[in-house]
């Protein structure tokens, strides 16, 4: 099981931000990855609230060492959620595939900085058959669709 980290700059206060991390529909536009739809199933952003998600991708296709299904679902608690400053997902795919069960640990982390707000993720438990180059590929385009919604949002 590896590890990957994450940082980025969003030029938006951390109260977006974090609102943005726990609203269904802003999820579903900003956790897909190029090319894929996501339906946000079960959302209850709340400690211990759980959630399910399923991507849909517009072909079957094979990116990297890790291939990628038409559909793939994962679903998950929320572990700790303080206000403006972090959320810590447990998550899980739902999967025959071997290498890529298991729990995997998600902390967003936001502090202050340069008049906006930096977001640290760390990915814990990444499964085996996952390699964390694709893991961090995958989140860092998540990350760049959140940042560009909140700074669209914080615009006004």
């Amino acid at each position: 099981m590896a590890t990957t980290r994450i940082g980025t700059q969003i030029n938006a206060p951390r109260s977006t931000v974090y609102r943005l991390m726990l609203d269904a529909v802003a999820i579903a536009t900003w956790m897909p990855p190029p090319g894929a739809t996501a339906a946000v199933h079960r959302f209850e952003p709340k400690e211990g609230g759980s959630f399910s998600v399923t991507l849909s991708y517009d072909e079957p296709t094979e990116t990297g060492e890790t291939p990628v299904l038409h559909h793939e679902a994962l679903f998950g608690k929320f572990r700790t959620l303080v206000p403006n400053e972090q959320v810590v997902e447990v998550l899980e795919f739902v999967t025959e595939t071997p290498g890529m069960t298991g729990a995997q640990t998600v902390t967003f982390t936001l502090t202050d900085a340069d008049g906006g707000t930096h977001l640290d993720t760390v990915h814990e438990g990444v499964p085996e058959g996952l390699s964390s180059a694709l893991n961090e590929k995958t989140w860092h385009d998540a990350l760049t669709k959140l940042k560009a919604l909140a700074e669209r949002e914080s615009r006004g």
